[in-house]
């Protein structure tokens, strides 16, 4: 069963969580236009290497506590921009995966995933919410970019990798293009047998199939895109391809931290 089919079925019990939060109201908040992701930033390029997270590192680092305590601090909807807005959900997604991770949670089995993706809320605006309602109700709802799954990262070894830097506004385009290249170009994350016209794909591909049709009118005509090679980006397009999904490897995408509870117990 895969991963979402399995979230979907669970989201039907009581009190599961399957709505973003209704409205932000921050305690003595920071203004919109002086709130910056320069924390998060630090924290970043000091403790993340080739997509491998030194989760020890973080758990110490001051740096990172300040950035969690500023998100709690803004409203995210009173950014002027729609990049202003995206960068800040998208640097909020990594932060709590990572503060997710070093809490004790873990999606590396079916009820890891449950508990990490959607029993645990974090502080963001004066109200609460899960790294799923994040992504499903805020930023494939509110902002319809395919890239944004390029660019968020649960802390599992076949997410794309977490980079070195934190997103930026003014910088967002061109940082959310150079993402989906990595990950796209990736061999271990996705590959293409020319002679076969074979393309076997993340997993990625599969569960938000619909975001990427949507985008280029198939999946194959999105991942085109951003092929490196010329020769291989024609072939995707004018070749009949079969698309097979990679298995998706959900062990941690780094070190990890000194305790960690057993499937995401608490």
């Amino acid at each position: 069963m895969r991963l979402w089919a399995a979230i979907s079925l669970l989201l039907l019990l009581p009190g599961c969580s399957g709505v973003g939060p209704s409205g932000f109201k921050p305690v003595n908040p920071i203004p919109a236009a002086e709130f910056s992701h320069q924390l998060f930033e630090e924290t970043l390029a000091a403790h993340v290497k080739d997509g491998l997270v030194d989760y020890p590192a973080i758990e110490t680092d001051d740096r990172f506590v300040g950035y969690l305590t500023r998100l709690d601090l803004v409203d995210p909807d009173a950014f002027a921009t729609r990049n202003g807005r995206m960068a800040f959900w998208i640097n909020a997604y990594n932060a709590f995966a990572i503060k997710g991770i070093l809490d004790g949670y873990s999606p590396v089995s079916y009820v890891g995933r449950y508990r990490y993706f959607i029993g645990r809320e974090y502080p963001v605006g004066g109200t609460t919410i899960t790294l799923y309602d994040l992504e499903r109700q805020v930023l494939i709802r509110q902002f319809h970019e395919p890239l944004i799954h390029f660019a968020i990262v649960c802390a599992s070894s076949s997410c794309p990798r977490l980079q070195p830097w934190a997103y930026q506004p003014q910088e967002l385009d061109r940082q959310l293009d150079r993402a989906a290249r990595a990950f796209i170009n990736d061999p271990t994350r996705n590959r293409f047998d020319r002679k076969r016209k074979v393309a076997s794909l993340s997993k990625i591909f599969d569960w938000f199939a619909e975001d990427f049709a949507a985008a280029a009118g198939s999946t194959l005509a999105y991942v085109a895109r951003y092929i490196g090679d010329p020769e291989l980006a024609r072939d995707l397009v004018e070749s009949e391809y079969r698309i097979e999904f990679l298995e998706y490897d959900w062990s941690l995408n780094g070190i990890p931290p000194k305790e960690v509870a057993r499937d995401g117990a608490p």
